[in-house]
């Protein structure tokens, strides 16, 4: 079934353009929320200047602040943070990683949850691509040219979709305008430069005004980037005593070729092969204003082109039974999206409907998987997706806001190792946000009812899901220090990956099987928090536990398969390991807090300090620990300020990861040592920023508990960057 068949959804998406879409609405109340930029800096259009910052929302609520932990990213902390994959970029907040499988694919992991739990979405609707397929797939997201990001800890699914159970990362671009400038062009651009892989980057936009309340945008950006530097061997201490015995042992059968060839891959060390990456966008759009209503229409262009290192520890099995040793044959991933846009937002006036605010997206996507020269396995994802959501005017203490969305995907993969069958997904929801103050006490309640449809036609099988999710919270305000707790109960039904998954997976090494009679994953979760400002220090400290019944996880089973799809006996080690999905009971609770103090407060100087710290702690209900969960982390960072010069250093400890289930290697605990150095040239003119930071000072060698590639990618050796951002 193809899109293009769905005779409704022309018609549908015509209706959402005069209904609902996503009150996307968070007030940033984590320290570190880019609110350290100096008020002034005009960098993309900043739509507020304030601490708190409210970020495109319905405009009378304080959406989820009491339900969900709000960050965003944007200016200064943009531009020091600026990496190639959303994920990259967002690993300074307390409670995200990133899922790090190479340079060139990096999904965001929020409070230990990635994939299928973590909605990545532009502009409040979703990417649109095969990201969730497998952390592989990078996330068709080009964050060179966008304005700021933000993140959603918590039950975000209440208002983006059951894709949202454990949090939601949301880019904000500027392909579709949202102001009109003042002056009679407006550009922005970033340029930089990166050491540890000899990384170009430039991105630039320019807004103009046409007269009439029209407003043009146009955008691109490039990024090129070479091998990536490690210290040290590229190959873990426990993977790389297997791959000289392996050796060892052909040289003992007198196999003496392939013995020199493991021993040189067990022996690569400074550089890893084959993680080159190159990226390039281009963006357009077109707004129009009248009065307090605005409505637009965009669409882009993202390619992308990244190598795929080859895990030494097994070979990748081939129709004729040959097999790869020692990455002999290069696997790269091609990606191409092409994306429309529209969004309005109309003011409704002065009755019980303040404003109708309306997303739409549709995207066609191709990811090719290559091995060497030649195609492998190509998959393709067309999806559509709409909100629409209802801003109610305040009636005495009571704000609020209700919606729907829709959601279409059509997949298919096509090739020799095609490990997923052709599946279509359709969801269709309905939610509600509720607001009651009354003085300092604030109560908030949200509930979304969605119908979920998952279908294989070469397979016969499709199911059915209807999910009733739910969440209640209530804050006290002490002075400015609010302290709450909230409860929710949330549902996801399974992923098509999930259902219909069988067969080899050359990225990743791997055979992936799915199971078609999945039920819907529910949690109980429970969160307690303090944030706000103690004399001149702002906190936040939250502590929350999810209970999940029937929690979907991708299990190593241990065993083996060969040619066909065959088990192998015991001990036989020669095909793909089986990585099935399964269900069980799981328990996830955590820790996050962050500070930030002035130490010193002057006309001319200032330093301040800041430290944060995350824990979280995954189970099944047979006791072994949830797979790739991140350590504990813990950073400390001084920040001093003087004239048009900003100096920053930071220590970043990661603990060791020992906690793993059955087939899953250990991390060792490893510490960062960053610094940076930030300059405005331009006196009385905030808008240009020249910025030189070095990571990873003393070249120490990380590995992320999180990441499928460990024990063959380690983490970026030490890089000194330089950037340069401007607005006009």
């Amino acid at each position: 079934m193809k899109l293009s068949s769905i005779g409704s959804l022309p018609l549908l998406a015509i209706a959402l353009a005069a209904v609902p879409c996503a009150a996307q609405a968070q007030t940033a109340d984590d320290p570190a929320d880019s609110s350290s930029d100096d008020v002034g800096d005009d960098f993309h259009n900043r739509t507020s200047q304030q601490a708190d910052i409210v970020v495109t929302a319905g405009r009378s609520l304080s959406q989820l602040d009491v339900l969900a932990g709000t960050s965003v990213v944007e200016g200064v902390e943009l531009q020091r943070n600026m990496n190639g994959q959303v994920g990259e970029i967002l690993e300074d907040l307390p409670g995200v990683s990133g899922s790090g499988f190479s340079p060139g694919a990096s999904r965001p992991v929020v409070r230990g949850f990635s994939g299928e739990r973590v909605r990545v979405m532009s502009d409040g609707i979703g990417s649109l691509d095969a990201s969730n397929t497998s952390d592989d797939h990078a996330v068709s997201i080009d964050p060179l040219t966008v304005e700021r990001i933000e993140v959603l800890r918590g039950p975000a699914v209440l208002l983006y979709g059951s894709q949202a159970i454990g949090g939601a990362v949301n880019v904000i671009d500027k392909r579709i305008p949202r102001s009109i400038p003042d002056e009679p062009i407006h550009i922005d651009g970033l340029a930089s430069y990166d050491t540890v892989n000899d990384e170009y980057r430039v991105g630039a936009s320019v807004d103009a005004p046409l007269g009439g309340g029209f407003v043009a945008h146009i955008d691109g950006s490039y990024l090129d980037a070479g091998d990536v530097n490690v210290p040290g061997y590229v190959l873990s201490d426990g993977l790389r005593a297997d791959v000289l015995a392996e050796a060892d042992e052909h040289e003992g059968e007198g196999e003496l070729e392939e013995a020199a060839e493991l021993r040189a891959v067990a022996n690569q060390q400074g550089v890893v092969p084959n993680t080159f990456v190159e990226t390039k966008s281009v963006n357009a759009g077109l707004a129009f204003f009248s009065g307090g209503s605005n409505f637009g229409f965009g669409g882009g262009y993202y390619e992308t082109t990244y190598g795929v290192p080859e895990n030494p520890a097994g070979g990748h099995e081939h129709e004729d039974g040959g097999e790869e040793e020692g990455g002999e044959e290069g696997v790269s991933i091609g990606l191409k999206q092409y994306r429309a846009e529209y969004r309005g937002d109309l003011d409704l006036g002065s009755g019980f409907l303040d404003r109708l605010q309306t997303r739409v997206g549709y995207s066609d996507y191709t990811h090719t998987e290559f091995e060497g020269s030649q195609v492998g396995t190509v998959f393709d994802v067309e999806g559509l997706e709409g909100r629409a959501e209802f801003i109610q005017a305040p009636v005495g203490n009571l704000r609020g806001s209700f919606g729907g969305q829709f959601y279409i995907r059509d997949f298919s993969a096509v090739g020799e190792e095609a490990f997923v069958a052709p599946n279509q997904t359709e969801q269709y929801g309905f939610f509600t946000l509720q607001e009651l103050s009354f003085g300092n006490f604030q109560i908030e309640g949200a509930a979304r009812f969605e119908t979920s449809s998952v279908s294989s036609q070469p397979l016969n099988v499709d199911r059915n899901f209807n999910i009733l999710s739910g969440a209640l919270g209530a804050s006290y305000d002490i002075g400015g220090l609010r302290i709450g707790v909230n409860g929710s109960r949330v549902g996801r039904a399974p992923a098509g990956e999930e259902l219909f998954a069988d067969g080899p997976h050359v990225a990743t090494g791997q055979y992936e099987l799915g199971d078609t009679n999945l039920s819907v994953e529910r949690a109980w979760g429970l969160e307690a928090f303090v944030r706000g400002n103690v004399g001149p220090a702002t906190i936040s400290l939250t502590g929350f536990k999810s209970w999940f019944d029937d929690y979907i996880y991708l299990n190593n089973t241990g065993t083996f398969v060969g040619d066909g799809g065959i088990v192998l006996p015991a001990g036989d080690e020669d095909g793909l390991p089986l990585f099935a999905y399964q269900q069980q009971d799981a328990t996830y609770y955590g820790l996050e807090a962050q500070i930030s103090a002035p130490f010193v407060e002057g006309d001319d100087f200032s330093l301040t300090g800041e430290a944060s710290a995350e824990y979280v702690k995954a189970e099944l209900a047979d006791g072994s620990p949830v797979p790739r969960i991140p350590p504990l982390g813990l950073t400390g960072a001084l920040t001093a300020k003087t004239g048009p010069i900003e100096l920053r250093g930071e220590v970043q400890y990661f603990g060791k990861q020992d906690d793993v289930p059955a087939f899953e290697s250990t991390t060792d605990a490893f510490t960062y040592v960053n610094a940076s150095v930030a300059w405005r040239p331009l006196r009385g003119n905030e808008n240009v920023t020249l910025l030189a930071k070095v990571d990873n000072i003393f070249d120490v060698e990380g590995r992320r508990a999180t990441s499928f590639t460990r024990d063959f990618i380690p983490m970026a050796g030490r890089n000194l960057s330089v950037s340069a951002r401007f607005s006009f």
